[in-house]
């Protein structure tokens, strides 16, 4: 796969100074290159191949760069072009400036400087086409290609603004992260990710978690015959094997530092060696990481770079927890209901009125993935074709339904029918108390559901109920 994906096009009428650039750029991972010697034949070539980038020499006979660039502009001002020039004139680049020249080198040419400016140029345009892109998807209010989401069972609006904005970047080659906590669908996204950015190569899965230095490298790079005891043949590593494709890296909160260093050159140059060599090479696999973990308290324990933090958060993704998608859980349910039936060979069961109600009182620590085993054990039991609580009681408990919020009628009555006969009336901290009995009570002891009723998380709760003073039931 040439990169970029347009041409690079070098300008100049000296044929030996196009071969060594060109032979420069190759090295650098730039193969999508046109040279032109001839002045005269600069705009039928911009026309005919839309460059990325022009490299241009200032100073050639017939017409000049000045006047090149400023047709290039007229007609494709969105073609970065970076000057080229033996004369140092102040005047010089700063009219090659006001005509839109992204930058102006001079001469003798440092090859790594010029190289350094190209990358930058690329970036910039990629960046400028990418704000395009989300602005259009983001206005358009609709979701192109639903056929990418369609392993994803969501209705919650949260989940089809991720779906938007993976629409927006899907072009892009900058990396992607995806946070969430465990069981959100992070891998689910991330193939997503690769199906939405049309890219022909495979989708390629690394977990992390738990590996050491030596086997990230190995896993990641692969090596060369003879690199290490037992090395007996070279092996491609999964960047080459994702080339033109997707490469995902799950759990990259667990990598340790040294392994951190290589994967911020691999994301920020797009380079990397295989063990046993000192040969660069260039990826052309797009990538694309995930992690449960916070990687913000990492970074300031000194645990995961900053640096790289920086590099692979270009597009970041953030999914949230099923206990914050009430809507997805029917479908989801539905959705596993239907898998286990047909792994089991048995008819779908059809689920109690009170089911949708129970589970919609759990957290799900485990999210989606949780609710996929509990559904999955709770129908190797299921023998009546009658989906209950009873058969999700290992996980549920009593959970009782899920609660009308605190100032729903019914509780202002209750608390009504208690507080007006009395002659003490009670203090802040008595209402206090009395509030978080009373959730207590209509939630049968259950602190989570209590908690979720008040408002509050459930180490609130747990904390109030330390310091609390017995108080008198509303059932009084």
């Amino acid at each position: 796969m040439p990169f970029p994906d347009a041409p690079i096009l070098l300008v100049d009428d000296e044929e030996q100074t196009l071969i060594s650039f060109e032979i420069a750029f190759n090295l650098e991972g730039f193969d999508n290159i046109i040279t032109c010697h001839e002045p005269a034949k600069v705009m039928a070539l911009v026309e005919a191949h839309a460059p990325e980038l022009v490299v241009m020499d200032q100073l050639m006979p017939g017409i000049t760069g000045e006047e090149l660039l400023e047709r290039i502009h007229s007609t494709h001002p969105d073609i970065p072009v970076i000057m080229v020039t033996g004369v140092n004139d102040v005047a010089q680049a700063v009219s090659c400036m006001r005509l839109g020249a992204f930058d102006y080198i001079l001469k003798p040419v440092d090859i790594t400087h010029l190289l350094n400016r190209v990358k930058k140029a690329v970036e910039a345009r990629e960046l400028r086409r990418e704000n395009g892109r989300l602005r259009d998807q983001l206005l358009s209010g609709s979701i192109k290609h639903p056929e990418h989401f369609a392993p994803i069972v969501t209705r919650d609006p949260k989940m089809l603004s991720v779906f938007h904005y993976i629409e927006a970047i899907a072009q892009s080659s900058e990396p992607v992260l995806i946070t969430g906590e465990t069981g959100t669908g992070k891998e689910l996204v991330a193939q997503a990710t690769h199906a939405a950015s049309g890219r022909q190569g495979q989708f390629v899965t690394v977990n992390v978690a738990g590996v050491d230095d030596n086997l990230f490298s190995d896993t990641l790079f692969g090596h060369l015959k003879g690199a290490f005891t037992g090395a007996t043949a070279n092996r491609p590593g999964m960047i080459e094997k994702a080339a033109g494709g997707t490469l995902f890296l799950d759990e990259i909160g667990d990598l340790t530092v040294a392994s951190q260093v290589k994967l911020l050159r691999l994301t920020q140059d797009k380079e990397y060696c295989q063990l046993g060599s000192d040969q660069p090479r260039r990826s052309s696999a797009r990538v694309v990481l995930a992690t449960h973990k916070k990687l913000d308290a990492l970074m300031r324990s000194g645990a995961f770079r900053n640096d790289l933090y920086y590099r692979i958060s270009t597009h970041k993704i953030h999914l949230p927890p099923l206990r914050e998608r009430p809507a997805d859980l029917e479908p989801l349910l539905e959705r596993f209901l239907q898998q286990a039936a047909e792994e089991l060979g048995r008819p779908t069961p059809i689920p109690s009125p009170d089911l949708a109600k129970r589970l919609a009182a759990y957290e799900f620590p485990g999210n989606v993935r949780e609710l996929r085993a509990m559904v999955f054990q709770a129908m190797s039991r299921c023998l009546d074709g009658k989906l209950t609580p009873d058969l999700f009681r290992e996980y549920l408990g009593d959970t009782p339904e899920a609660i009308p919020a605190a100032t729903g009628a019914g509780f202002a009555k209750d608390f009504n029918a208690w507080l007006l006969p009395r002659p003490d009336f009670p203090g802040l901290k008595d209402m206090d108390e009395l509030l978080v009995a009373a959730s207590l009570e209509k939630t049968h002891g259950n602190q989570a559901a209590a908690a979720k009723l008040l408002g509050i998380s459930p180490p609130a709760l747990c904390k109030r109920l330390k310091h609390a003073t017995p108080v008198i039931p509303l059932t009084e």
